[in-house]
């Protein structure tokens, strides 16, 4: 600030009251910047001195800056560290879970968020600010409650793509004992607005957390600011493999009992159920009749195997979670469609086919389903690329051409087929046969300590146990509840599959168990 030298200085006729209200002044600023610091006292207000402050009010409110949401400075590495979306503010990390901004909160110095953001085309275009409480920016609209805020690289349509935007919302809705549902989600692709979900990310959002209500803005001319919101951009980021197992477990668990399926009766099942999930336009199968067959056949030569060949376009959400539940074995193209792998019981097996080329030039990204399966607890058998001529006509290798073929029918090899689908048939044979063993060898008393001894375990630590929480009848799956809420044993193999049926057993034997008790 600059002062004026065209005037000589003189002297006030009343120095005590500039004195005076220089020193409110200051103290009521010091107040403020105090308690906004303060990790106890981040939510006061400057209602909580009287008499208020207007001229200081008006200040903060004149302060508060929009920035661009999307920051094109960052466009080289647009997901890396505080991403260019809200690029200004760093991440707060949790062990083992996705990072995340909250507002407000300690890290904003208490501060709500607040978004001028209702460009879809354009992510440069929309901002967003922090403003105090009270001093929230001219012509603001203040929703309350709870809101999800999002931005994906990706999409929210495509299954895989948006499962992945969708997990770390799962995982704080249950560290946060899935007390609170979301009053609305803010999508963003990019920082540019989204205005809806695909049908099955929908789904599995309101069968996990609670009814989807996106915001659109469209009613709304002004800024917006949000009484408490939660904003995830890395996707799942930095999850640990076991923290996902829990939220995919999570996510089967809920989605089944939603469906209504019928897992007493699937567990009693000896039977080997082998699955060929089939796509109807990009990347099916040439010869489709064939290839059934082929898997039809190597099945029936299995005591116990049974098969069945579904298109996943004919399948709703339920069907889905139905079909995928009664599912050992899945064998399909490479596409969304695997993510319906979720559903399967653990230690289930999966066989990906690919089109001509994919290997070459897919890169990494042609993985991201071995991933999904080592997180899920599902074990990835392998995967056949299609070597039936040269992908680019000749030419050399590149997007174009990969864009071009990524889609194309994918071919055959019977012979390899039917030698691939025995063994990982005999393996689930196996594997099954060996649960079946341990599970009778097991005392059931030293089974039952086991679990006294884990159920013992103090709550508040439980979330650091390699525990799986789960659900019965719908109910919260939280270290925080105890009714109806029932916990699988962290032992490495014990309960998996087939042992639950024992872990049933045990919880009903043990009326000491608090966290198995109906209230």
């Amino acid at each position: 600030m600059t002062i004026p030298h065209d005037k000589p200085f003189k002297h006030s006729k009343k120095p005590k009251t500039v004195v005076i209200i220089s020193c409110l002044g200051s103290l009521l600023l010091f107040l403020q910047f105090t308690a906004f610091q303060s990790p106890l006292h981040f939510s006061w207000s400057l209602a909580s001195y009287a008499p208020a402050n207007q001229t200081l009010m008006a200040m903060l409110r004149d302060s508060v800056t929009f920035l661009p949401l999307k920051d094109l400075r960052y466009s080289d590495e647009p997901t890396s560290g505080h991403t260019w979306f809200m690029s200004s503010v760093n991440d707060t990390f949790e062990p083992n879970d996705s990072e995340y901004l909250h507002f407000p909160s300690n890290s904003s110095k208490g501060r709500m968020l607040c978004l001028l953001s209702h460009d879809r085309h354009d992510g440069a275009r929309n901002s967003y600010a922090f403003a105090w409480p009270n001093a929230l920016p001219h012509g603001a609209t203040l929703l309350p409650g709870l809101t999800y805020i999002s931005d994906t690289y990706y999409d929210y349509t495509n299954l895989w793509h948006g499962i992945s935007a969708l997990v770390p919302f799962v995982g704080w809705h249950m560290r946060k004992g899935c007390a609170v549902s979301p009053a609305r989600w803010v999508l963003f692709h990019w920082g540019e607005l989204r205005t809806g979900m695909g049908t099955w990310i929908k789904s599995i959002a309101e069968v996990t957390i609670g009814k989807v209500n996106i915001e659109t803005f469209e009613m709304i001319d002004g800024p917006v600011c949000f009484e408490e919101a939660v904003v995830f951009r890395h996707n799942q980021g930095a999850m640990a493999k076991m923290r996902l197992r829990e939220v995919y477990e999570r996510i089967k668990c809920m989605a089944r009992e939603f469906c209504k399926v019928d897992m007493e009766k699937i567990k009693s099942d000896k039977e080997i159920r082998m699955t060929l999930l089939l796509r109807t336009v990009s990347r099916s199968f040439k010869n489709e009749t064939t290839v059934v067959r082929i898997f039809e056949e190597e099945c029936a030569k299995v005591e116990t195997c049974t098969f069945r060949a579904v298109k996943s376009e004919n399948l709703t959400f339920c069907d889905q979670v139905r079909v995928l539940s009664e599912t050992d074995i899945l064998a399909t193209p490479h596409g969304a469609q695997m993510t319906n792998m979720i559903f399967m019981e653990r230690n289930g097996s999966l066989m990906e086919f690919y089109p001509t080329g994919w290997k070459e030039m897919a890169g990494g990204g042609q993985y991201v389903f071995r991933w999904l399966a080592d997180w899920a607890g599902m074990k990835h058998q392998g995967s056949w690329w299609d070597d039936g001529g040269p992908a680019c006509n000749g030419t050399a290798p590149n997007l174009d051409c990969f864009d071009a073929f990524k889609d194309r029918q994918i071919g055959h090899d019977a012979a390899y087929f039917a030698q691939w689908a025995n063994r990982v048939i005999l393996e689930m044979k196996e594997n099954k046969r060996n649960a079946s063993v341990a599970l009778h060898s097991v005392p059931a008393q030293a089974t039952k300590q086991q679990f006294r001894t884990f159920y013992t375990l103090d709550p508040e630590n439980l979330a650091n146990t390699k525990s799986i929480f789960c659900c019965l009848a719908g109910t919260c799956a939280s270290p925080q509840q105890t009714t109806r809420t029932r916990y699988v044993s962290p032992l490495p193999d014990l309960f998996e599959g087939p042992y639950a049926e024992k872990q049933r057993e045990i919880s009903s034997l043990d009326p000491s168990n608090k966290h198995t008790t109906e209230n």
